[in-house]
């Protein structure tokens, strides 16, 4: 079988055409425009269908060099880091630890699930686990690096299967973010009461807003050194906790501290600069991660794996769109932090924030769930996870 090598340039440049082709179905197709699916993944997933139809009957397989991915994912959540500012962090305490304790119940139901149902097939538990908080709420790191732990304990498979699941989960997340949301939407007739930050909208939902070379060269010397700083809060929490967290994880606390501080000397932040630099990075990201997927791993499932992550995503839809919609307000902002909840809980919160994104620009923005969400998916429910886990893994040892 034929396999070809694409080096980080050239991934750029598919992952860019991929974008536009996803923009221009998501135009043409009223399911994926209404449905709020994002261009990223409408444009990803055609190219990992064609990759697994081509590796599937052994003709080729296409593979690439994902340096630009995790760069991208990096300089995406550094600017989040930089949204977060202690005024906000006040106002929006109570919604933010509404979310992270229904965050964390999610993270034990889908241990319990996923253990459960492996058991019941008589399977090792653990490996339910697998498929279970660490692939879904953890993610693909997540997955990878307890994979490694699980395989070092003599759990048979483990890294396999929480790579698998993973890999489901940020499709399955991306799927149902948006059409969660636009069901309570259109059942509420729910609709945005604020104002897009990034100045007035033109007739064609285009947002536009003044700047200059000047400020968007400094937004960018920010980032740099909030990512090149987070990377050594990130180590340093490593050694400290002795736990593998994100990457972006220091990256996201550092640029927090720098925007906190640069709104106390009064100075003016770029908000609307680092705002279109993550939108930049976020669909790159996304579009690489989506066409990166070898979804001819999911072919060769076992039967109990698949009946597991099914489970796992009825659960998903029903608690979201029951429990996480009602919870936070019945509101717009509810509907939205719905859509992100599938996003983060089921896959990453880069599939998150694509979700709202995609609801946002088309029904109008939500600042609190820009706020909960990223905080929540990215942060704090990062540290219960790890401790769930390892005593999941314990328990069921």
């Amino acid at each position: 079988m034929l396999e070809v090598k694409l080096n980080m340039y050239q991934a750029a440049a598919i992952a860019a055409i991929l974008f536009w082709i996803g923009t221009y179905l998501v135009e043409k197709v009223n399911f994926l425009k209404e449905k709020c699916i994002p261009a990223p993944l409408a444009g990803g997933i055609i190219f990992s269908v064609l990759n697994t139809i081509l590796s599937l009957n052994s003709v080729m397989q296409i593979t690439f060099d994902d340096t630009l991915q995790s760069f991208f994912m990096l300089v995406f959540f550094t600017t989040v880091g930089f949204t977060v500012n202690l005024p906000m962090l006040k106002k929006g305490a109570k919604p933010l630890l509404v979310m992270l304790f229904l965050s964390t119940i999610m993270v034990f139901m889908q241990n319990f699930l996923g253990g459960g149902i492996a058991a019941k097939f008589g399977l090792d538990p653990r490996l339910g686990v697998a498929a279970g908080s660490i692939a879904l709420v953890g993610g693909p790191g997540t997955a990878a690096a307890f994979g490694k732990t699980m395989d070092e304990m003599g759990i048979i498979g483990g890294s396999s299967v929480g790579i698998t699941a993973a890999v489901f989960g940020l499709v399955m997340g991306s799927i149902m973010g948006g059409p969660t949301a636009y069901r309570r939407i259109r059942q509420f007739n729910l609709k945005s009461s604020e104002i897009a930050v990034t100045g007035d909208v033109e007739d064609d939902n285009t947002n536009v807003f003044k700047s200059t070379s000047n400020e968007f060269v400094q937004s960018s010397m920010l980032l740099a050194v909030a990512m090149g700083v987070g990377t050594l809060v990130s180590n340093w929490l490593h050694d400290l906790t002795n736990n593998t967290f994100p990457i972006y994880l220091g990256a996201m606390l550092v640029a927090a501290v720098m925007r906190n501080v640069i709104d106390a000397k009064g100075d003016r932040f770029q908000d609307e600069e680092i705002e279109v630099i993550g939108n930049i990075s976020l669909n790159l990201f996304l579009a690489m991660a989506m066409m990166s997927m070898k979804l001819w791993e999911l072919v060769n499932l076992a039967v109990p794996l698949i009946i597991i992550l099914i489970a796992q995503t009825a659960l998903m839809f029903l608690f979201s769109y029951f429990v996480v919609f009602n919870v936070m307000g019945r509101n717009y902002n509810a509907a939205v932090q719905s859509a992100g909840f599938c996003g983060f809980a089921m896959g990453a919160t880069s599939n998150a924030m694509a979700n709202m994104q995609a609801i946002t620009n088309q029904y109008g923005p939500a600042r609190e769930a820009y706020f909960v969400i990223p905080l929540v998916g990215c942060l704090f429910i990062d540290f219960i996870n790890a401790f769930v886990i390892t005593g999941f893994l314990n328990w069921w040892a």
